[in-house]
């Protein structure tokens, strides 16, 4: 029997050998991706079975990598991996079409059950996360102002901007001209009711789009 195809993606190299050395025993890992936008070439590019991603890549954050990975209908199990075990962020992966959430102090032996669980089709959180709470959240609508407001093309010009890129920079990795880039910007410190950069910096670092 053909083991199943595994893509990892993470921006720390030891996460991503300590994975490997976990997997290959059971798994093929098929490929690695250092940054959210390198995980969308290689998804289409390799189609693996499971796709184990860090929600805080640079570039483009693992949430919304992992919807545009949907939104272009491939089919691969998703389990995310992260530092942060807010049952904010456990929802947030479910809804945009997340398996699993591994938090990674435990994700040595754990990745293996969530693998065994999302390749039958089943759901797996880490035991750490308050069940409760995450069943509360999830029949609870976003708040008004959030970054769930802004579209995929805004929270990807809030993530680059609060990376301290450019706008030609933001501008050459998007393919949109400055002028355009300078439009979303504007539309999203409108959006989320923010004046200055520094705002948008804390209010991205707050809600975990970028990392400190």
């Amino acid at each position: 029997m053909k083991r199943p195809a595994v893509l990892l993606a993470d921006d720390h190299e030891l996460i991503v050998e300590g994975l490997r050395h976990v997997l290959e025993p059971r798994y093929r890992v098929v490929g690695v991706a250092a940054d959210g936008r390198a995980l969308l070439i290689a998804a289409e590019k390799l189609q693996p079975d499971v796709i184990i991603v860090d929600v805080s890549m640079p570039l483009l954050n693992g949430i919304d990598a992992v919807r545009q990975i949907r939104k272009a209908s491939q089919k691969a199990k998703i389990i995310f991996l992260s530092m942060h075990p807010d049952v904010v962020f456990v929802r947030e992966a479910l809804r945009a079409g997340g398996s699993a959430y591994v938090v990674k102090s435990s994700a040595g032996g754990e990745i293996l059950t969530a693998l065994y669980h999302v390749l039958r089709g089943r759901t797996y959180i880490s035991p750490s996360i308050d069940p409760g709470a995450l069943e509360s959240l999830m029949k609870q609508n976003s708040p008004a102002g959030g970054a769930d407001n802004l579209t995929p093309r805004q929270r990807e010009v809030l993530q680059l901007v609060a990376e301290g890129r450019t706008t030609k920079e933001i501008a050459q990795i998007l393919g949109l001209s400055p002028r355009t880039i300078e439009f979303h910007r504007y539309r999203v410190m409108k959006a989320l009711g923010l004046h200055t950069t520094a705002e948008l910096v804390q209010f991205a670092i707050r809600h975990h789009i970028v990392d400190l």
